[in-house]
C-alpha cells in the first residue's frame, strides 16, 4: 500500500467514524468517486478537531495551531503532495479537480471565527459563518459530483448551510458546554426563550423558538433540491440519501419534544441502511 493509499484509507476512516450520515450516502457514489468526498471530510475534520479538541488552552494557541496548520496546508497544494496522513489525499483531490483555493481560505476563516465569536445577533450574521463552515463544503464537492457546477451551486450552498443548521440544533447542549450559541439572537428574544437557554430547560418558549428554527431548515431542504438536476446522475441518489436522513433529524427533535438538552437527536443506524439501501434499488 502507497502512502497516498494510507491517506485516502484514513480519511475513510474519520468519515465512518464521525461522520455515520455522510458516510452512508456515499456508499451510493461510484466506487472511484468515494475516496475523494472522505478526502474532503477528512480535511474538515481535521481542522475542527483543532478547534474544539486542544483542550483547555488559550485562544491565542489555537489561533496559531490553525495558522500552523493552514501555511502548511497551502504549501503543500502548491508543492502538489503532503505527508501528512490525511492532507496527502486532501491534496490529491484538490489537484485532480482544479478545486479552487479559496474554497479553504473561506472554511479556515469561519474556523477561526470560533475563536472569538460565541453568539450571532442575526440570522444574516450567522450566514456569514455558515457560508465558510458550511455552504463552502457544498461548493467543494460539485467539481466531484455536477456536470454544472455554476447551475448547482445555489442548491449545494442550501444544503450545505441545512446541514449545518440541523447541527446546531441537535448540537445546543454540546456547543453551550463549549460556550457557544448558534441560534440567533433576535430570535431567542423574539420567543423569550433566553431562559430556557441558561438553564437549558425545553419550556414552552424553547419549544416555539426550535420549532421556528426547524421551519426555516426545512425550507432551505426544499430549495437545496433545485440543484440537484445540475448533479450527474451518479451522485443524485448520494444526495437524496445524505438530504433525507440528515433533515430526519429534525423529526428526531420533534419526537424527542424538544429536550434537545436530556437526549442527543439521532436517527437510527438501521433506519439509515435501510434508506440507503432503497434509494440503491431505485439507482439501478
Amino acid at each position: 500500500m502507497t502512502d497516498l493509499e494510507r491517506s485516502y484509507r484514513e480519511c475513510r476512516r474519520l468519515n465512518k467514524r464521525f461522520g455515520k450520515t455522510y458516510y452512508y450516502s456515499t456508499l451510493l457514489l461510484p466506487k472511484p468517486w468515494r475516496p475523494h468526498v472522505h478526502a474532503l471530510y477528512g480535511f474538515c475534520r481535521y481542522v475542527d478537531d483543532i478547534v474544539d479538541d486542544l483542550g483547555d488552552v488559550p485562544v491565542s494557541d489555537r489561533v496559531r495551531a490553525v495558522e500552523k496548520f493552514s501555511s502548511s496546508f497551502f504549501s503543500d497544494l502548491e508543492r502538489g503532495s503532503s505527508e501528512d496522513l490525511v492532507l496527502a489525499a486532501v491534496v490529491d483531490t484538490v489537484r485532480k479537480f482544479q478545486m479552487d483555493h479559496e474554497l479553504f481560505r473561506r472554511f479556515l476563516r469561519s474556523m477561526k471565527m470560533d475563536f472569538t465569536i460565541a453568539s450571532y445577533e442575526t440570522f444574516e450574521d450567522l450566514l456569514d459563518y455558515t457560508d465558510g463552515s458550511a455552504a463552502v463544503i457544498g461548493e467543494m464537492l460539485l467539481p466531484i459530483i455536477a456536470y454544472d457546477r455554476e447551475a448547482a451551486q445555489a442548491g449545494a450552498r442550501d444544503l450545505g448551510v441545512a446541514f449545518q443548521l440541523t447541527n446546531f440544533l441537535r448540537d445546543i447542549n454540546e456547543d453551550l458546554d463549549r460556550g457557544r450559541v448558534y441560534i440567533p439572537q433576535v430570535d431567542i428574544r423574539r420567543f423569550g426563550a433566553g431562559g430556557a437557554l441558561q438553564t437549558r430547560t425545553a419550556n414552552d418558549s424553547f419549544r416555539d423558538l426550535i420549532r421556528f428554527e426547524i421551519a426555516r431548515t426545512r425550507d432551505l431542504y426544499r430549495s437545496s433540491t433545485k440543484g440537484d438536476q445540475f448533479l450527474r446522475p451518479e451522485a443524485q441518489k448520494c444526495i437524496q440519501a445524505a438530504r433525507q436522513l440528515y433533515s430526519a433529524i429534525l423529526g428526531r427533535i420533534e419526537l424527542l419534544d424538544f429536550d434537545v438538552f436530556a437526549t442527543r437527536a439521532e436517527v437510527p443506524r438501521f433506519q439509515k441502511i435501510l434508506a440507503v439501501s432503497k434509494l440503491a434499488i431505485f439507482a439501478k
